[in-house]
């Protein structure tokens, strides 16, 4: 193999190399003699299959298997032997001259591709034993204990049917067909529907106009969708809705006591106040551990600063401008709304790419020098955790992940990043400091996260 480095600039690499014919006819010539051994031809005993025959009849498909695997093997020794670390997969070209590769392909011609690629920076990982960091904690309050239990009463609530009219906060049992210029739509009829008036369930103005309306009434509820509806077709759309009240309930107070308590699940009310404290605690820690978190990139943020690779920074900025204008045309707000312009949001945003690639090369030299593992039970305790985002698609969420590795990949990155950010916080000066749940939920707001270290 014979190896030119062509481009070294910054980041960016690129290297020619050549693998002369008769390296490749051996190889091919191995191919054939192992095939040779498991042919089954007519007209040849098994076993028995001349090596000559075989290259006629399969020498244009074996060599191509050859040609591929050498373009591997050369290119994996390539990254070996200059001690190579690609930021991505390298990207490799054959010759765009026809004829050269015709006569490689018929056994006559050197094999000649290039190897291009960005290599991750050099940089060194600093001593973070110091860093003095700040855990901000919320101690759980009776007060916010009750608050919760008050909430989960009012999701149980039971309702009793009354007389007269439906008031803000009844419940009415309604069946009714939608239309949109005199036609029915798809999702816009149901039967005997509870709903509570005020829940905000319905499109907006539609449970308005049923306030003041007994069993029995029908009435026409004119409504026009939102702007930013999920299903583009009804969006902005006016709508009229043929609705006949058949029920309409009052709720009952739910008294939290014993009683409730049991109805919950629970021995006592001690043991169901106890749960909604251990709840309340354990979110509570997430929030604090967000902030530490982001206090640990920033704190990193601001020790390094190295050149990047561009393809990583501009995948990134890509996946971020795609999700950022899908949200805006979904909700019909433009960059004026926002107070900016594309220019600048387009830079601000690639200022986020670019932290978020630094982030993820820092965190992942500094895992792989820590020895950061991630186990085969916490990337299964992930996936059983995504399965659960999907209620009744469990089986079609695992299908996917095991079809696809990057997949795997993507859960495995929040993990080994965690993991690397405990290890600098086991080594720092932490301070523990007692705010309230406010304090704490502004300070971990619309926080912007690093991307995937690995």
């Amino acid at each position: 193999m014979q190896v030119t480095e062509t481009l070294s600039a910054g980041l960016k690499r690129e290297y020619k190399v050549v693998v002369n014919q008769a390296e490749l006819d051996r190889e091919l010539n191995a191919k054939l003699m192992d095939l040779s051994k498991r042919a089954n031809i007519k007209g040849f005993r098994p076993g028995k299959v001349p090596v000559s025959h075989l290259r006629r009849v399969y020498g244009k498909s074996a060599m191509a298997e050859v040609v591929q695997n050498t373009i591997d093997a050369k290119s994996k020794a390539l990254l070996e032997q200059k001690n190579l670390k690609p930021a991505y997969q390298p990207e490799v070209k054959l010759s765009d001259d026809e004829g050269e590769v015709r006569a490689v392909m018929d056994g006559k011609g050197d094999l000649a591709f290039s190897v291009s690629m960005e290599i991750i920076p050099d940089f060194d990982v600093k001593d973070h034993s110091g860093l003095l960091l700040t855990r901000h904690v919320v101690e759980v309050t009776e007060d916010q204990i009750n608050e919760t239990l008050k909430r989960l009463a009012a999701n149980s609530k039971s309702f009793d049917e009354k007389g007269g009219a439906a008031e803000k906060g009844d419940r009415v049992t309604i069946s009714f067909t939608g239309t949109i210029d005199g036609k029915p739509f798809d999702g816009g009829s149901a039967e005997d529907a509870a709903l509570e008036l005020g829940s905000g369930q319905f499109i907006p103005g539609f449970e308005d106009q049923l306030i003041g309306a007994k069993a029995g009434d029908e009435l026409t509820v004119k409504v026009t969708f939102p702007a930013e509806y999920g299903v583009a077709a009804l969006a902005g759309k006016p709508a009229e809705f043929a609705t006949k009240v058949t029920k309409v309930e009052q709720s009952k107070e739910t008294a939290i006591d014993e009683a409730f308590a049991t109805r919950m699940g629970f021995d006592d009310l001690a043991k169901l106040k106890e749960m909604v404290k251990e709840r309340t605690a354990s979110e509570f820690t997430q929030m604090s551990a967000m902030k530490l978190k982001r206090d640990v990139l920033d704190a990193l943020d601001n020790e390094y600063a190295f050149a990047l690779p561009e393809r990583l920074v501009e995948a990134e900025f890509n996946g971020i401008w795609n999700a950022l204008v899908g949200e805006m045309n979904r909700s019909g707000k433009s960059f004026e709304d926002e107070n900016t312009t594309e220019e600048d949001a387009r830079k601000e945003y690639r200022t986020i790419a670019e932290r978020r690639v630094r982030l993820g090369l820092v965190l992942g030299r500094m895992g792989e020098q820590a020895n950061v593992q991630v186990t085969e039970q916490e990337l299964q305790n992930a996936l059983m955790a995504r399965m659960r985002q999907f209620p009744g698609q469990e089986k079609m969420v695992i299908d996917y992940y095991r079809k696809n590795p990057g997949a795997m990949m993507e859960l495995r990155g929040p993990i080994f990043e965690q993991k690397v950010v405990d290890t600098i916080v086991a080594k720092a000066k932490v301070t523990d400091k007692t705010v309230s749940k406010e304090e704490l939920q502004t300070m971990v707001q619309d926080e912007d996260e690093p991307a995937s270290a690995t």
